[in-house]
């Protein structure tokens, strides 16, 4: 339950790496620069400027960086100004929204050079150093990259709310996650595919593996050659790997690859990141595009709505530049705006559920009523320890951990939540129920109630992954800034109580394993006086808040409450499709990013195919 305010200072004492990178994050700052120090910056200020006069690629660039250990990526000021689309400008496809499927969708169509493909994105580009420094990203909650959105009271919360971080920003949300890849138990595509054809797990595999670079190569399981990187953690915390020792010794089995076939058991998470870097949506598929000139980026581009014309989907308005734009679209618009995005765009256009359409003053285009229900998500609890070792992510942002970034190593290289698994609590249940993330430091509602005095902790995070309650996105107002109405209703079924009470008794027994002996301090939180499940309970909905993985609103299938048709085909609007979480028709008991990229790459296949 989050009624604590995010401030920024609670995530310097957890990671203080301001202190010791410049403001773009570039160099480790001295007060006395050597002559090493000034031949790097020479250099640095050299490659800048062979980027900024198109001499490098980004691509390049970053090579050459990684070469003389200037810690950053490539900035992206072409990208910016890379062709301002203006009104009456007319495309093949309109992309909205740059995030994880988005990126996905518009590159792959961009590839038949005969389309063209312009994306809107509402945020910047992906220009800010926290994008890519992987333990940074709790710096971006709450940033003009982040939608900030914020649910309504929640009754089981007793009116407290819950925040929900959302990436405004090329690569969407996958510029500010915590990077794991994962799939999702097959069973929960099986399911889809019974009123969906051809979304089964064996039918969704090759988007998976075409979307897929991993570095383990090849196999049956995964892709070796798609753009999307994934590898393992290039410098796993000592505490982490403790924790897996731990697992092992209280009784629990050792799995490491979540994603082949096999979901149970505990171990490290592979990652979306290349050489210790974040790999977003806009790193492995949008900037390619766009540095081969195959589409039209547009950043800070408000999508007002889409425009409809005898019943099919023309073009879209936009706001950029405090002028109102609209442009063509002579064959398809896909909405990729994500879960909360999607619907409130959808209903601004006067698509959804007419009553509520009508109480805004919207002029009903069609008559949708299961636009914005559905709503689902993840959600997690920490219970924590102090560290009797300064080893944990309190320490990333010293001088030493910076000089270990350059190399694509050390804490800096951390995506916080670096080891985890999956448990059936339900032994009934076909997939399981029961997700944990472990990291090195602490990580307290988002990371803004996690202590200030710069001591050490360490987290385990019971996840709920297969809740049974349902939520809405509404219209708080026809304007499309104004944010929109978010009720997850959770905890409406009292079973999902039972998983996370299980959740915090496992973690608590991962913990007193003797691999931990040597970092573990006091418990922190719940406390030593939360012992009955009725203060756990009690403890869950104080200190609650979700995984970032909202999905369902604009669901896939054939029956009353879908939004959309198995080919992604908005029901009873032609030339308009959705590609992003929001087509789920029931969550996935796993991270989101991935499945929402392979949604992308199918669209994109189906479109092509068509």
């Amino acid at each position: 339950m989050s009624n604590i305010k995010h401030n920024k200072k609670r995530f310097l004492s957890h990671m203080p790496v301001a202190d010791h990178l410049s403001v773009k994050g570039h160099l480790p700052v001295k007060d006395n620069l050597s002559v090493e120090d000034n031949m790097k910056k020479s250099k640095q200020a050299q490659l800048h400027q062979d980027f900024n006069t198109a001499k490098v690629s980004r691509r390049e660039f970053i090579k050459v960086a990684a070469a003389i250990g200037v810690v950053a990526q490539a900035p992206f000021f072409l990208v910016a100004a890379h062709a301002q689309t203006t009104s009456a400008q007319e495309y093949d496809y309109v992309v909205i929204g740059a995030g994880s499927a988005g990126c996905a969708v518009a590159a792959r169509l961009s590839e038949d050079s005969a389309s063209k493909v312009l994306v809107l994105e509402a945020g910047p580009a992906d220009a800010n150093d926290y994008i890519h420094i992987p333990a940074t990203f709790p710096f971006l909650f709450k940033s003009p990259l982040d939608w900030n959105y914020t649910s309504v009271p929640q009754t089981a919360l007793n009116g407290g709310t819950l925040y929900i971080p959302r990436g405004k920003v090329f690569g969407g949300s996958s510029s500010i996650n915590a990077m794991i890849y994962q799939r999702g138990h097959s069973s929960t595509y099986d399911t889809w595919s019974e009123t969906n054809p051809g979304w089964s797990y064996a039918d969704v595999l090759p988007f998976f593996k075409k979307s897929e670079s991993n570095s383990r190569g090849e196999s049956a399981a995964h892709g070796g050659n798609g753009p999307l990187n994934v590898s393992e953690l290039n410098d796993p915390n000592p505490i982490t790997l403790a924790m897996l020792k731990a697992s092992k010794e209280a009784g629990y089995p050792m799995n490491d690859d979540f994603n082949d076939g096999d979901q149970e058991g505990i171990g490290m998470y592979q990652v979306t990141q290349k050489n210790g870097r974040r790999e977003s949506a806009a790193v492995s598929y949008l900037h390619p595009a766009i540095e081969a000139n195959r589409l039209t980026a547009q950043a800070d581009a408000m999508v007002l709505k889409i425009v409809i014309t005898n019943g099919r989907a023309t073009g879209v308005t936009f706001l950029a530049d405090g002028k109102e734009h609209t442009v063509t679209a002579r064959k398809e618009v896909i909405l990729c705006a994500g879960t909360i995005n999607s619907p409130q765009i959808l209903m601004t256009s006067g698509i959804g559920p007419k009553d509520h359409l009508k109480e805004h003053g919207i002029a009903v285009i069609h008559d949708l009523p299961s636009v914005g229900q559905n709503l689902q998500d993840h959600f997690m609890m920490p219970v924590v320890y102090t560290c009797t070792q300064p080893v944990s992510l309190s320490q990333a942002g010293s001088k030493e951990q910076a000089k270990l970034y350059a190399k694509g190593k050390g804490m800096l290289s951390s995506n916080i939540a670096e080891a985890g698994g999956f448990l059936k609590i339900d032994p009934q249940s076909p997939a399981p129920d029961l997700q944990f993330h472990f990291s090195p430091g602490y990580f307290i509602l988002d990371g803004a109630a996690n202590p200030t005095d710069g001591s050490d902790g360490f987290t385990i995070m019971p996840s709920l992954v297969q809740s049974k309650g349902t939520g809405t996105v509404k219209l708080a107002s026809a304007d499309p800034s104004i944010k929109p109405l978010i009720d997850h209703n959770i905890f409406q079924n009292e079973k999902d109580y039972d998983v996370l009470i299980a959740g915090v008794k496992i973690a608590r027994k991962i913990i007193a394993a003797s691999a931990l002996d040597g970092f573990r301090g006091e418990e922190y939180l719940p406390g030593l006086a939360v012992q009955t499940d009725e203060d756990i309970k009690t403890y869950i909905n104080k200190y609650i808040q979700t995984i970032y993985h909202p999905v369902g609103t604009c669901k896939m299938g054939s029956d009353n409450m879908a939004v959309v048709d198995y080919k992604l085909r908005v029901h009873g609007i032609g030339n308009l499709r959705i590609a992003d979480a929001s087509i789920m028709p029931t969550i996935i008991n796993a991270n989101t990013n991935a499945p929402s990229i392979m949604i992308g790459e199918k669209c994109a296949d189906m479109i092509r195919n068509a």
